[in-house]
């Protein structure tokens, strides 16, 4: 018999142990996390006392993998249109919060003597609060449907985000061993650049592609399908430069504007539970408990930093945000703690070997002992500012909600703000996807063309074709940045009100025109000879050319048309099916009235009842504006409308309201059966005899089913299958039915016919 591979011992290892340490982790209603991590430890060599894993560097791979799909699941989850529509408030929080922690963590590190490249990785690990601890100590203390959770849960997907940026700038700080600020910018250009290509190419490729296979789908291909585009792209951002999770997430950014968004989700939830456990297994095996002893103050000193730090300067940044200071310091107090985000972090110092190796089991024991202290200080953040609402002056309170919640966070912007700045993203975008079209053209066609018309004489007629190819490639995007907007309603308003507007606007397409012209030139003086003069000449006239083209005037606008249509594909589906949240939600004009979704349990008491019945209005004073039942949607129910198991109630009210209703709808159940056992059907035959209670009687006189609560479903004829009773015939000696019940009430029957 051959023997079983080291890795396959190991694998099997850590499952069992983690599915025992996370069952008992369950039980304690401890985040799943943690016991990763603890059973990390006792599978690690650090622990003498049980079987420890021997093949670490084939877990550290699978713990790679893991990381990729944790991130492709967060892109899955992600939306960068949401992102556009949260405002200002969530991104001015963000980045306050993120560069506060950053340099708490920088000057911590720095205060124990640790090396700049220690300070540097530990500021961004203490900047990450966890999105999965935070939204588990939500969810189990009935506070996910408050509003000041949605404020919360807005900046930590926007932390999400920048926690990928910051990962691929601390590579690029890692590998270029210096903090230029030079080389600052081009990291972030080379991040903004092959984000916005891959994201527009992939939002402009991958639904046209699924949409063309949908017919063909099943699970299994759409889950082959969706990991192998994942891994594609990690491959490709390796090749670039980047990490894999980074690609991995840029994939899943891209998926998510798809219809199938929601099914990939489901399919890939098992693979990324597996992998993700791994990965949080091995961030536990390098926990030394030596390190950690060692280290307890600097490990005491971080925890105080975090807690203090968020509790203060997140409160600070929420309030900056627009919120008043009770909500921010709700917001504030909930982010104080680290969690998936900072150990990604750490693994990749590691990788990188540009950390020290104790900063990982720090960090580690930082995150448990924060994690821990999370729902406390969300329950502290309340009777904190009672107390200190208590002490400060009633006009110090009222004068910081009021510069707070005066934040011009629904200020409309001026016309000629939103118009240059609809213009500059046109432009940013249409000239990566030229520069990234020249690349393509002048890397692999010239080449290939090259090899098809060789020699010295043939070269130009191959440079030519190239030159061709290239600029009919590029010609809609260059239409599309020199007019698009050039019609559009903030550019026909101020043309009409003012003649000092109009030499400007004309001046926006001069610009424009020129930075299209430089990709022409580009294009011309890389594959020909000619003077510049003559080069600039060909240019204007291919310009023009292509802005008086009328095909390619149709190929651009075919083009944005159905990219839009790709970008709102998900958007149209959630419409078709009544999931779009309402309009009308972020324009409620009380702060503290807001929307919420609440699933009926399939076990509700509530089912089968009437919202008439129900007095949800009187009872808890929330009112119900729609119910999503499958795939419809009855908007503004009556009091006839019935409540079903799983229907989803979309409900207007306030915090405390949602307080009340949420326990409500969690707690008006029906109980489990305790005798579950005796609920089996069983099949008997009862024969008719002289002395029965039922002869003469038809089959509804007899009250078999209203008295006994047990069903005839034939009587025996001698025939191959049972015969049918009819409702008029009459029962008589000899007669043998065939009776389905339960067992106690079969037997309640039966004895009455002894």
């Amino acid at each position: 018999m051959s023997e079983i591979p080291v890795l396959i011992d190991d694998l099997a290892l850590i499952l069992v142990v983690a599915g025992i340490v996370t069952l008992i982790f369950k039980r304690l209603k401890q985040p799943l996390v943690l016991g990763y991590i603890v059973a990390g430890f006792l599978v690690s060599t650090h622990m003498p006392y049980t079987a420890s894993v021997v093949d670490s560097e084939s877990i550290h791979l699978w713990s790679d993998i893991g990381v990729m799909f944790l991130l492709f699941s967060l892109g899955l989850d992600f939306s960068f249109k949401k992102i556009l529509k949260m405002g200002a408030s969530p991104i001015i929080s963000t980045c306050t919060i993120i560069f506060s922690m950053s340099m708490l963590g920088v000057i911590v590190g720095h205060l124990f003597g640790w090396s700049k490249m220690d300070c540097i990785f530990l500021g961004g690990m203490l900047a990450m609060s966890s999105t999965t601890i935070i939204y588990k100590a939500f969810d189990d203390l009935g506070l996910r449907q408050q509003q000041f959770a949605g404020l919360v849960m807005s900046v930590l997907i926007l932390e999400d985000i920048l926690a990928i940026v910051m990962m691929v700038l601390l590579s690029a700080i890692a590998s270029g061993k210096e903090l230029g600020g030079g080389e600052m910018l081009g990291s972030i250009w080379k991040i903004i650049f092959f984000l916005v290509l891959w994201l527009v190419v992939g939002i402009f490729a991958v639904p046209i592609f699924l949409r063309r296979v949908r017919q063909f789908l099943n699970d299994e291909m759409l889950l082959v399908i969706s990991l192998g585009l994942c891994c594609a792209m990690a491959v490709t951002s390796t090749k670039v430069g980047f990490s894999s999770a980074f690609g991995a997430f840029i994939m899943g950014s891209i998926l998510a504007e798809t219809i199938e968004a929601e099914h990939i989700i489901k399919l890939v939830e098992p693979v990324k539970n597996l992998f993700g456990a791994i990965f949080f297994v091995s961030v536990g095996m390098l926990v030394d408990p030596m390190i950690i002893v060692d280290y307890a103050l600097p490990i005491f000193a971080l925890v105080m930093t975090i807690l203090l730090g968020q509790a203060i300067l997140g409160t600070i940044a929420f309030m900056l945000g627009g919120e008043s200071l009770k909500s921010g310091m709700r917001c504030g107090f909930s982010m104080a703690q680290i969690g998936e985000f900072s150990f990604i972090i750490a693994s990749l110092g590691l990788s990188l070997g540009v950390i020290s190796d104790f900063l990982y089991p720090v960090v580690v024991a930082v995150s448990v002992i924060t994690t821990f202290l999370t729902p406390y200080m969300i329950r502290f953040a309340t009777p904190v500012y009672n107390n200190l609402e208590k002490h400060l002056p009633h006009k110090i309170i009222q004068s910081l909600n009021h510069l707070s919640m005066s934040h011009p966070n629904t200020q409309k912007s001026s016309l000629w703000k939103s118009l240059l700045t609809q213009m500059g993203v046109n432009t940013l975008v249409y000239s990566i996807l030229t520069t990234a079209a020249i690349a393509l053209m002048l890397t692999f066609v010239l080449p290939f063309m090259q090899k098809v018309l060789p020699g010295d004489s043939l070269r130009q007629y191959a440079n030519g074709i190239t030159g061709l190819l290239t600029v009919l490639l590029i010609a809609p995007f260059l239409r599309a940045m020199v007019m698009k907007k050039n019609r559009s309603e903030e550019w026909k308003s101020l043309w009409a009100e003012s003649n000092r507007n109009r030499l400007p606007l004309l001046f926006t397409i001069l610009v424009r025109a020129l930075i299209a012209l430089m990709f022409i030139f580009y294009v011309c003086h890389y594959l020909s000879e000619f003077s510049k003069a003559l080069v600039i000449t060909i240019g204007i006239v291919v310009l023009v050319c292509i802005i008086l083209s009328r095909w390619i005037k149709h190929r651009s606008i075919t083009m944005e048309r159905l990219f839009m249509l790709n970008l709102r594909s998900r958007e149209i589906e959630a419409q078709v099916h009544g999931k779009k949240r309402p309009l009308y939600a972020g324009k409620l004009l009380d702060r503290d009235i807001h929307i919420a979704e609440f699933t009926i349990p399939f076990n509700s008491s509530w089912m089968g009842s009437t919202l008439k019945q129900l007095n949800l209005g009187q009872k808890y004073g929330v009112h119900i504006t729609s119910i999503l039942r499958g795939g419809r949607r009855v908007n503004i129910p009556d009091g006839e409308s019935i409540i079903f198991p799983g229907d989803v109630l979309k409900a207007i009210g306030s915090d405390e309201q949602f307080s009340a209703f949420r326990e409500a709808v969690e707690h008006d159940v029906v109980g489990e059966d305790p005798e579950i056992e005796k609920r089996d059907m069983k099949l008997r035959q009862l024969i008719i005899g002289s002395d029965s209670p039922f002869i003469g009687k038809t089959l509804i006189e007899s009250r078999i089913r209203d008295h006994y609560n047990c069903m005839v479903i034939g009587l025996e004829e001698g025939k191959e299958s049972l015969s049918p009773v009819k409702p008029n015939r009459k029962f008589e000696e000899g007669d043998i039915l065939w009776i389905v019940g339960e067992q106690d009430d079969l037997d309640l029957l039966l004895k009455s016919e002894d």
